[in-house]
């Protein structure tokens, strides 16, 4: 550290340790008062790739089909699901389920229009009376039942095929204040992106972005209450049936919910375990208390700060105070073992200088290891989802505050409280930390050669690597999100929604497999049964004066989609569609069209597609028709359910094999077919972290390694000390590939926290290699002296590290449990390279030029 620095810090911090705690307990006091505004948001809107055209396309879709965020309730009664003893129980949770707030309705078998017990024609369609629901008394209930398990409509999504299990959809009300605060949100911000912003545009983009933050933290609350009294109606009928709860909104309050436990729970055991293990080492107080003090005085300050500022922590943020918490602990640990030995060397020495030159010489290696962690974690600010840009930005200021925090708190405490007289070093850490140098000078080939077989391991490893997300695997099997979600997968037509968006094709453009199919509508043949039933129940004339299609052109407009060549072309989409493997259930109007050639009998022509399309009540229109067409763009909606416990679904293969197969297979022309829904937004997301994370990594070894040339002032040290590095990171990521664990929107960021982790015990080690070689010019010898210094310090913070993230492992997050195993790999994996790897390469290379004369320093 520079002479004039060091005395200002001296004067300014260490000559009156006192009020230097005092400030900083008054800091974290303030802060810690902040720590109640803290929230976690799970919101799809805050894992989005924002700018993605996809997520524009999404929301239009969304406004124009008018969909609601839904729950739904599996109902597997114990007795038979048409049976009283079932549905008058399913009436009851209905009705109670309906007086919730923010519940806009509720959808079970007894609310829909049976349409084939017994069958109806399309007059008793297009009429005003009601038709028949279950509710109503004198059904046959076996129709009934054949109707549900085989109804294009109702079978796989209302009701199972085996007819056990029925679905309640709860349909959520739009928060009409939110649903304005986000389009003039967005409004705003694609005129950002075209041109500049006036600063009245700019001053209405912040009010509007503030006030949008604040009624989405009112939203978000709605619904997790609104989560937790549908959970609490569903357990009062756990005596009659068996039901579990899904949806997106109960995705969204779980994850917070397990995220927000795990941070309580297993946040407090790790900093148990971390004391134990601490005392086990050091056997004395001080060397406990010290480094928890600063580790809970940092997470303090940042938390507060998060607090303070509504900088909102998401599922994948939130791991930065874990993160925060290995960083933080390490400077610390490198202090007290760095002032230990200088206590060792003059145990009767000036307690003051002892603590001054301590710090004088760990800051130069703690800085370089602060900003070369910083500089992995900017990394994620290029992603473009702001969850991982806040980690990013979240760990790049935790990480100053952390290297402040430890040369301000740590000093003062040993200022004010001495160590008394040195310990001797005992016990596995010396013993370990010597055999390891033991290993590196007498098995150095050996080392080499496992090297070279872990990057071929790792190679194969990351060539294996997936880029998924399959939000089931996040829970335990054990748990009821799991189970529930497997169920609905399974039973009724599956979990992750996609649409396929068709637009009509030009006038003249050529049709595929339909060129003889008329367009226009066919007339009805004068022998027609429908058109005999149209006469007798006096539909022709209420026909002719209201749908006018025969009469003006302004009266109707026929739809290419309600044609015969539109409907062929959608039979043959909805049919390729459904018969993938990934896919569960399938709506469109091809499904209604199969519905009314159920009814007919036979094959419908014009005239009917034209009823379909102008004459239904509204009722049924917006059962059958609205979902799946849209008057005001003319467009056709797929809906489609994705498996999301198919192993066979890659999400990118598979949307972009749909795409190519309708392209080239059906003919359609690639601005026909837009693709959109959480599939297709959440596969966007995982694709851009993919490119910006796992694509840049070497930009981000490439500015490691030039601050490692500055430190060391030697290209072939520096390279040489980023070997390891790449090792680790490498053997993380490759054990990913191996064992299957996918890179999503959960793990994607551990590339960055590995490099983060991975370049303190390098940086330690070279730097303290570079003094103990100057003392005699002896390779092998320094290695020897690093090891039983810096190596203790290493090994202490790893072992501890290790000891506290392995309890993880107990969670029902699997997330939790990933970054627990992967943080302890990553962990080993530095220290093992600093340890092993790392002083053979020295050793081999010579960076540091030749050997001197001198004789060797006893081991």
């Amino acid at each position: 550290m520079n002479s004039s620095l060091l005395s200002f810090y001296d004067a300014l911090v260490l000559r009156r340790p006192w009020l230097s705690l005092l400030v900083m307990a008054l800091l974290t006091a303030a802060m810690a008062t902040q720590l109640g505004k803290i929230k976690i948001d799970a919101s799809a809107d805050s894992l989005m790739l924002q700018g993605d055209p996809a997520l524009e396309f999404y929301r239009q879709v969304t406004e124009e089909y008018a969909t609601e965020d839904f729950l739904l309730i599996t109902w597997q009664p114990k007795a038979p699901l048409l049976s009283p003893e079932s549905l008058q129980p399913l009436q009851e949770m209905a009705d109670a389920l309906r007086v919730l707030d923010g519940v806009s309705s509720v959808t079970t078998i007894l609310d829909v229009p049976l349409l084939e017990s017994p069958p109806v024609t399309l007059s008793d369609m297009t009429a005003s009376d009601p038709l028949p629901t279950l509710a109503q008394p004198g059904l046959d209930l076996d129709m009934v039942m054949r109707e549900f398990t085989s109804s294009p409509i109702y079978a796989d999504l209302l009701v199972s095929r085996d007819g056990q299990i029925s679905a309640v959809q709860i349909n959520l009300q739009r928060d009409e204040r939110f649903q304005t605060l986000l389009q003039a949100r967005e409004a705003l911000r694609i005129k950002r992106s075209k041109t500049p912003l006036s600063a009245d545009e700019a001053a209405e983009l912040a009010t509007v972005e503030a006030a949008f933050k604040e009624r989405s933290a009112v939203v978000l609350e709605r619904d997790a209450q609104l989560v937790k009294h549908v959970r609490e109606i569903a357990a009062q009928y756990r005596d009659v049936a068996h039901l579990f709860v899904g949806g997106v909104p109960m995705i969204a309050a779980d994850m917070v919910s397990f995220v927000a436990s795990d941070l309580l729970v297993f946040g407090s055991a790790i900093l148990g375990l971390m004391a134990l293990v601490l005392a086990v080492i050091f056997r004395r107080p001080s060397w406990v208390v010290i480094p928890l003090v600063t580790c809970g005085i940092t997470v303090t300050l940042m938390l507060g700060l998060l607090g303070a500022l509504d900088w909102r922590m998401t599922v994948i943020s939130s791991n930065f105070v874990a993160v925060l918490l290995i960083i933080t602990f390490s400077i610390v640990i490198h202090l007290i073992v760095r002032y230990r030995e200088l206590h060792a060397l003059d145990p009767d020495g000036d307690l003051h200088e002892r603590v001054l030159r301590s710090m004088a010489l760990m800051a130069v290696p703690c800085f370089y290891t602060s900003i070369t962690t910083i500089v992995a974690f900017v990394s994620l600010v290029v992603s473009g989802i702001q969850p991982v840009i806040d980690f990013g930005w979240m760990m790049t200021i935790g990480v100053c505050v952390g290297l402040l925090t430890a040369f301000i708190v740590v000093p003062c405490l040993m200022l004010v409280w001495p160590a008394g007289k040195p310990h001797p070093h005992t016990g596995a850490g010396p013993a370990l930390t010597a055999h390891f140098a033991r290993i590196t000078d007498h098995y150095g080939r050996s080392i080499l050669l496992v090297t070279v077989l872990l990057v071929i391991l790792t190679a194969v490893g990351i060539s294996r690597l997936q880029v998924e997300n399959r939000f089931i695997d996040y829970f335990s099997k054990t748990t009821e999100i799991y189970q529930g979600m497997e169920l609905l997968d399974i039973q009724l037509g599956g979990t992750i929604p996609l649409d396929i968006i068709l637009t009509p094709p030009d006038e003249d453009a050529p049709l595929p497999g339909l060129e003889n199919v008329a367009v226009a509508a066919a007339p009805l043949d004068a022998d027609d049964e429908f058109a005999d039933d149209f006469a007798d129940d006096g539909w022709d004339d209420e026909f002719s004066d209201d749908v006018g299609f025969a009469g003006t052109e302004d009266s109707f407009k026929p739809s290419y989609w309600f044609s015969l060549a539109g409907m062929r072309e959608l039979d043959r989409i909805h049919a390729y569609v459904d018969q993938r493997p990934e896919t569960g259930k399938v709506l469109s109007l091809s499904t209604v069209f199969a519905v009314v050639k159920n009814l007919m009998g036979e094959d419908i022509g014009g005239v009917e597609l034209a009823i379909v399309q102008k004459s239904f009540p509204e009722d049924m229109k917006k059962l059958m028709v609205s979902p799946y067409y849209s008057a005001t763009t003319d467009q056709a909606r797929l809906t489609v359910r994705v498996k999301e416990t198919s192993k066979e679904l890659r999400r990118d293969e598979f949307l972009r094999s749909v795409r190519k197969d309708l392209e080239n297979s059906l003919g359609l022309a690639p601005d026909r077919v837009q693709f959109t829904g959480m599939l297709v937004l959440y596969n966007n997301v995982l694709q851009s972290l993919f490119r910006s994370q796992i694509l840049t990594l070497g930009a981000v070894f490439a500015a490691i390694l030039l601050m490692f040339m500055l430190l060391f002032r030697s290209v072939p040290l520096a390279l040489i000390t980023l070997a390891p590095n790449a090792l680790a990171a490498g053997i993380v990521l490759g054990t990913m590939g191996l064992v299957g664990i996918p890179l999503d929107i959960m793990t994607i960021t551990i590339a960055a926290i590995v490099v983060g982790i991975g370049v303190d015990d390098c940086i330690h080690y070279v730097h303290r290699f570079i003094v103990e070689f100057a003392r005699d010019r002896d390779y092998r010898a320094a290695m020897y002296r690093c090891h039983n210094s810096i190596g203790r310090a290493m090994y202490y913070t790893t072992l501890t590290v290790v000891i506290g993230f392995a309890t993880l492992t107990l969670s029902n997050f699997n997330p939790s449990i990933y970054f627990g195993l992967l943080t302890v790999l990553a962990m080993v994996a530095a220290v093992l390279g600093a340890l092993l790897l790392l002083p053979r390469l020295i050793i081999v290379f010579q960076p540091l030029g030749p050997e001197g004369v001198k004789d060797a320093v006893s081991n």
